[in-house]
Parts: structure tokens; C-alpha cells; sequence
């Protein structure tokens, strides 16, 4: 199997492993306090759910970027596989770019529906998320130093433009690596299997050192 990265991918897929496991937390938290707050206290939290469901789409979409970074992507590679390499690599230069094609429409989607709520619709706000104070001067840029009682509508939809601008240039890196031969496919596919059969024998090479290293003391 070519090598796909290196253990460490460097700063951009900490940021976004640390975003994903923030975002998981936070949601984790937000739902259980709600569930404690309604069956203990007969009480609720009003914007629990709202907060989840943006956290949510966040973290899927941020998830979606790093999938395609690590080869994460389950797929079918029943007639790939049966290819020569030069027909693997043939087809995984096609699908790259498939794939990119797709994600630059969905960006121009995705930025003709933020934009206007970071324009003439600044002063739309989300149903219950309420605004935290410290963002207050956002208001004074976007809403013409009104503050907002809910957090405005284009920083959560933010994530649109965000993550489809990432998920493109995921694309077009695997796609120059596939060209390169640091890859071969896009999907996880039996490459996923042949890197937890590294990472069991790295394992086991661990334990049978460090049994070692026990028994010269």
C-alpha cells in the first residue's frame, strides 16, 4: 500500500480533529444538561436543541473534509480492483475529479445561500441560540450597532462556505496525490484493512518489546 500521510498530518488536521472532538463534546454536554435539566429540575434548556443541531452540521461537515483527507470513505471497489495499476490509477484520477467538479457546485451553492445573510439579511437571527455577549461588536459591523438578542443566522451557516471550500481542496490534494502515486483511491476500501493490519502488528511489536524490556530487568 503507498503511504497516504504521515502520522502526523500537521497543523491543518489537528485543528480539525480537535474541531470534531470540541464539537462532539459540546454536543454531548448541551443534550445531557438538557436531559438533567427537564428530569430532575422539571426545567429545560430552550436553546439545547437548536445549539445540537448547528454543532451537529458542523461536525459532520468538517468530519466530511477530514474523511477525504484519511481515506475515510467507505465505497465499492469490485471493478477497480481488477484493474491493472495504471487502470487503478486512471480511476482514481477520474473519480477525484468527479468529485471535485462536485464539490466546487456544491461551494457556489453554498455561498450564494450564506451570502445574503451576511449582507441584506445580517439582521436575521437563529430561533433560540442566544448571543453571547463577548460577540456583541459583531453587531456593530453587521447590524448597524443593534445588538442581537439571538446569535445571527450567518455564523452558524458560516460552515456552508467553510467546509465545501475545504472539501474542494481535499479533492483536488487527493486527487494530485493519486497523480503522484502517493495514493490509489479515494475510498477506504481493503486499504483501510491493510492499515489496521500495520497498525495490529505495529501493536504487537510494541507489546513483545516492551516484554522484553521487562524481563532484561
Amino acid at each position: 500500500m503507498t503511504e497516504q500521510s504521515s502520522p502526523d498530518g500537521g497543523w491543518a488536521d489537528r485543528i480539525e480533529e480537535t474541531l470534531i472532538a470540541v464539537f462532539l463534546g459540546l454536543m454531548t454536554l448541551i443534550t445531557f444538561a438538557n436531559v438533567v435539566a427537564r428530569y430532575v429540575f422539571n426545567d429545560n434548556i430552550l436553546w439545547a436543541l437548536e445549539a445540537t443541531v448547528f454543532l451537529f452540521a458542523w461536525m459532520v461537515l468538517l468530519g466530511a473534509c477530514y474523511g477525504v483527507k484519511k481515506s475515510l470513505h467507505l465505497g465499492v471497489d469490485i471493478v477497480v480492483a481488477k484493474l491493472s495499476p495504471s487502470g487503478k490509477r486512471l480511476m482514481g484520477i477520474c473519480a477525484a475529479a468527479a468529485c471535485l467538479l462536485f464539490a466546487v457546485l456544491l461551494l457556489k451553492g453554498g455561498w450564494d445561500y450564506w451570502y445574503p445573510f451576511v449582507t441584506k439579511r445580517a439582521f436575521l437571527e437563529t430561533n433560540d441560540v442566544p448571543m453571547p455577549e463577548f460577540l456583541q461588536f459583531i453587531a456593530i459591523w453587521m447590524n448597524e450597532g443593534e445588538k442581537y438578542e439571538k446569535i445571527p443566522r450567518f455564523i452558524p451557516y458560516a460552515v456552508l462556505p467553510l467546509s465545501l471550500a475545504l472539501m474542494t481542496w481535499r479533492f483536488g490534494q487527493a486527487g494530485w496525490q493519486i497523480w503522484r502515486g502517493e495514493r490509489t483511491l479515494l475510498i477506504a476500501s481493503h486499504e483501510a484493512e491493510e492499515m489496521m493490519q500495520e497498525f495490529e502488528e505495529e501493536r504487537a511489536g510494541g507489546s513483545e518489546k516492551d516484554r522484553v524490556q521487562r524481563s532484561d530487568c
